[in-house]
């Protein structure tokens, strides 16, 4: 059952993303800047951890789940280190997500030469 969680809650973060392309004149950039911010307000109010609960990586691995891992981070450093956890919590709790994102990223353009249009 967690996997069919999982498939409905990340389809429907995904649709509602294809949905905002195709009947708005947002960009991708803005409607990743929106899924980044709206899952960080949702996590600092308490309610995307309910939908993580339910939908576990359906929930945490759309842009909205990297939202809630830098507030959730936040959260967690300001509990421990107090005003210094507001600078540093985010970036710790990211911190694999974005390294992971770098290193394959440029192990993908070495090993395939992308070309410029």
């Amino acid at each position: 059952m967690d996997y069919v969680m999982a498939f409905l809650i990340g389809g429907l973060i995904c649709a509602v993303g294809q949905i905002l392309m195709d009947a708005t004149k947002l960009t991708p950039a803005h409607i990743l800047v929106l899924f980044v911010t709206l899952g960080a307000v949702l996590s600092g109010l308490g309610l995307y951890q309910p939908l993580v609960e339910i939908g576990k990586a359906g929930a945490t691995i759309p842009l909205t789940g990297f939202g809630h891992t830098l507030v959730t981070g936040v959260i967690e450093d300001v509990n421990k280190r107090g005003f210094l956890g507001i600078f540093t919590g985010g970036l710790t709790s990211a911190a694999a997500g974005i390294t992971a994102a770098v290193v394959f990223g440029y192990l993908m353009a070495v090993l395939f030469n992308p070309k410029s249009k």
